[in-house]
């Protein structure tokens, strides 16, 4: 028998299939070869590994690993400071090597013992090494050969360890050797080899420190009485004040200062309060580390309710819950958990009766406000928390309403708590969550370190007679559709809708595919580029070819891929989560995809740090969204030592041409060029070339009429006119 005669399927999901018995063991019973690329290497990683091999054993196989060290802040600095890198990492190995956590856990760590001394598993350690900076190599990929050289192959976002295969959401696609996805395989065999014999370029590889092998073995009795060394307890024969509770810290985890100043004006507000900290300063673990303390604070009891705008993000929160020791129901229409609803009401049911201490849940704003999911919420009321994330979203009328009053403890995360244009939904949200507790600009994460700086170049770009007209249409409708009450502006529902068609006409002008394509053709061998288009269209005018759509991001995908043969990819709302956890993998490599065309995906909290240089048509006038935007193309990568901005400035019509307009004309666009100019000012001022903006912007308020008064006037306004 081979891995022939087993049924394989061609993807296994952690919540779905039992990995381990469903692919683990068959597959590794017929092996003779199992290759491994692990992520970080850890205690959990390495008694996982010993699941499911007897039958290699037995077959005389043998067992490749590479594993990455999981590097803290510490030792980058230390690496900086010159400190020999090879201490460095075996100083991290061996912080990974934790206490077992019981008997089994001590077994499966002995076993592993036995096969390192005994040449059976060979261990080697990984890392990135890019323009003089390391970095952690964390690809998840396995080989699994059979006697017969038959291989199956898989990847996908699964480590191997306890909280992969049970508490996390993950996933892994599998591809066979003797079937349509030969190709593949061989690809990841001949990917591993280059690794394990270290001639990938970028990749360095370190055989495993004897030391640290010298601390695996105090897990094995033998080994250990036969080396002379003290052998390893398990946890529960320690005293029970090293054990941890269920919510805890990650290990690797250390909070930062300014994260400890936010979580304790969360616990002097009686643990109510926003953290309005700029994308990438690590929100969410901020919130995990106050969600940690206070269940603790709470004698070790708390309900936990955690909200995202979108499925997407509920995924990338999970990532980091089990860290934290946590395993969260998840609930929205595609959740993996298809029984998620049953298991919050049970969940709900067990905690008020005093049987659970703490539960979390995890959702989305649109199954929060469901009825099935309200109906649950409505039955919590002490010992229960709730962390909305982005939460300026649920500062909308139509999400506020379903906020509990019940629920004592309250933390609202967002870069910009303030709705624009929405006082009254700015100010519901401040009153039910309270004040702030932290402000983290986007300048503190540069200065910081936690964002990479930026070079910004604004790129004028100029409506068509015809968008003009257009524009002015829209405007004097605008002005008759807003009114005071109180002495604030109010829009209605009518008037909202025209300020979309209008902000639409700016992100589309016809200008910015010419300017594009001048811009970016310095940059046609590049990769990392992001072009970060409208959701609108294009009026025809003189754009040379409209076949591929009127769509704004199609034209400019036909734009770089076929006029310009650059190697394009889309990611928009169309891809499947695979298709895009595909496209950032192959983007962030750079080799098969230079460019990202993309809509909306920095405002949705979507994670590509690997953009270097982007240009932005939809360029905004709402705070909230331009922030976002910046926040997203400055997240730090390996190699990336700064950031390149071009922001398409979309004026009514060139300064120089300002005569041959009526008054009327030059009044009612003037507003356009105020709002374009306050964005200019907001990127130039934390840019690395701010006077290449200040010059531009002196020229035009000089050509346009334009005081500092005038603009300041336009920031102090709640609306846009």
């Amino acid at each position: 028998m081979g891995l022939r005669e087993l049924t394989i399927k061609s993807e296994y999901r952690s919540f779905i299939d039992d990995v381990v018995k469903d692919f683990y063991i068959p597959l590794l019973s017929e092996a003779v070869l199992y290759q491994r690329a692990v992520g970080f290497f850890s205690s959990s990683a390495l008694s996982m590994i010993s699941r499911g091999i007897d039958g290699l054993i037995k077959n005389g196989g043998k067992i490749q690993i590479v594993a990455s060290p999981r590097l803290t802040e510490e030792d980058y600095i230390e690496i900086q400071k010159g400190y020999e890198l090879r201490k460095v990492i075996e100083n991290s190995l061996s912080r990974e090597l934790k206490d077992p956590e019981n008997e089994e856990d001590r077994k499966n760590l002995s076993l592993i013992a036995q096969l390192v001394s005994q040449g059976i598993l060979d261990i080697k350690i990984a890392f990135l090494t890019t323009n003089n900076e390391v970095s952690m190599y964390h690809e998840k990929m396995g080989i699994i050969t059979d006697a017969n050289g038959d291989s199956v192959a898989f990847s996908g976002s699964m480590n191997e360890s306890e909280n992969a295969f049970r508490g996390n959401y993950e996933s892994f696609d599998a591809f066979c050797s003797w079937t349509s996805d030969a190709e593949r395989v061989f690809q990841k065999e001949m990917a591993f080899k280059a690794i394990w014999e270290d001639y990938e370029p970028g990749i360095e590889i370190y055989e495993f420190p004897e030391a640290v092998k010298q601390r695996l073995y105090e897990y094995n009795p033998t080994l250990a009485d036969k080396l002379n060394i003290k052998a390893t307890k398990s946890k529960k024969d320690k005293s029970t004040a090293d054990e941890k509770l269920p919510i805890h810290l990650p290990d690797d985890f250390r909070i930062r200062s300014y994260q400890s100043q936010a979580l304790e004006k969360w616990r002097e507000n009686g643990f109510r309060g926003i953290y309005d900290m700029a994308t990438g300063t690590g929100k969410t673990l901020t919130a995990l580390a106050s969600i940690e303390y206070l269940y603790r604070f709470n004698n070790n009891r708390l309900a936990i309710i955690i909200v995202c705008p979108y499925q997407h993000l509920v995924e990338q929160w999970c990532e980091d819950i089990v860290r934290f020791g946590i395993r969260p129901i998840i609930g929205f229409s595609a959740s993996p958990q298809k029984k998620w609803k049953k298991h919050l009401e049970q969940a709900v049911r067990s905690f008020n009766l005093g049987v659970l201490d703490y539960f979390c849940f995890v959702t989305t704003n649109a199954s929060f406000v469901t009825k099935s999911v309200q109906q649950q919420i409505q039955l919590l009321a002490n010992d229960t928390v709730l962390v909305v994330d982005e939460a300026h979203n649920m500062g909308a009328q139509t999400y506020r309403r379903y906020l509990p009053s019940g629920i004592p403890f309250r933390l609202a995360l967002s870069a910009t708590i303030d709705r624009h244009n929405d006082e009254e939904g700015t100010e519901a949200l401040k009153c039910y969550f309270g004040e702030k507790c932290i402000e983290y600009s986007l300048r503190d994460a540069i200065d910081n370190r936690m964002l990479t700086r930026y070079y910004y170049h604004p790129v004028l770009t100029y409506l068509e007679e015809d968008e003009l007209e257009d524009y002015l249409s829209i405007t004097h409708q605008l002005a008759k559709a807003i009114k005071k009450r109180n002495g604030k502006v109010v829009f209605s529902e009518y008037a909202k809708q025209l300020l979309i068609k209008r902000a639409r006409i700016i992100a589309g002008a016809r200008g910015k595919l010419s300017e594009l394509e001048k811009q970016i053709q310095p940059y046609k061998k590049d990769n990392h580029l992001l072009i970060y288009c409208g959701a609108t269209t294009i009026k025809k005018g003189d754009v040379e070819d409209l076949s591929f759509g009127t769509r704004q991001i199609d034209i400019v995908t036909n734009l770089l891929g076929n006029k310009m043969q650059m190697r394009v990819g889309r990611f928009t709302s169309q891809e499947t989560a695979q298709e895009r956890a595909q496209i950032k993998k192959e983007f962030a490599k750079g080799d098969m995809l230079q460019a990202l065309v993309a809509i909306k995906c920095l405002d949705e909290g979507v994670n590509i740090p690997s953009i270097k240089t982007a240009f932005i048509l939809a360029s905004s006038t709402n705070p909230k969204e331009y922030i976002q935007r910046r926040g997203r193309v400055l997240r730090k990568f390996p190699g990336k030592e700064y950031a390149i901005i071009f922001d398409f400035i979309t004026l009514p019509f060139s300064a120089d041409t300002i005569g041959s307009h009526s008054p009327d004309v030059v009044s009612s666009s003037k507003g356009l060029v105020k709002r374009e100019l306050i964005r200019m000012l907001d990127f130039a001022e934390i840019s690395e070339n701010p006077s290449e903006t200040y010059n531009l912007i002196y020229e035009l308020k000089h050509g346009f009429g334009i005081t500092e008064e005038d603009l300041k006037e336009e920031e102090e306004q709640s609306s846009v006119v």
